[in-house]
């Protein structure tokens, strides 16, 4: 990877702060706690981090930072559904028309094909490439 996912996933936490407007201090509890435990307590933050996402789809940032954050959750525990959920939240983050940050765009993008490929899915078939080429790559 061309990125630290753990330094991507702090920077658009910080910016995710004005687009969660009411639910930010939320998600900073959750976040806290999911950032300093283990185990049952920090898989618990972090679905709930994930259903505060679902409450908020336009929240570009934050929809970033949960993307980097399943990546955490797939070195932590290496599982399919990790994969799965990291590959939901990233074709929903690039396929939205919400502004996003190029750096963002990017790096998910670069996931995308982390996840697909933890799911032996590393080689795409004629129409997973016309996708990718007719989704939108955002900018002015």
């Amino acid at each position: 990877m061309r990125f630290d996912p753990a330094l991507a996933a702090q920077s658009a936490f910080r910016e995710a702060e004005i687009e969660l407007g009411g639910d930010w201090d939320t998600a900073v509890e959750l976040e806290q706690v999911f950032s300093s435990s283990a185990g049952r307590e920090a898989t618990e933050a972090y679905e709930a981090l994930l259903d505060l996402a679902q409450r908020h789809p336009g929240a570009s940032a934050f929809q970033a930072f949960c993307i980097y954050i399943t990546w955490q959750q797939v070195t932590e525990e290496t599982i399919p559904r990790h994969f799965h959920t990291g590959l939901r939240l990233c074709e929903h983050y690039l396929t939205s028309p919400e502004g996003k940050s190029r750096a963002d765009r990017d790096q998910v993008e670069e996931l995308c094909g982390s996840f697909r490929a933890g799911l032996g899915m590393d080689h795409e078939d004629d129409l997973q490439r016309e996708f990718r080429q007719d989704t939108p790559k955002g900018g002015d």
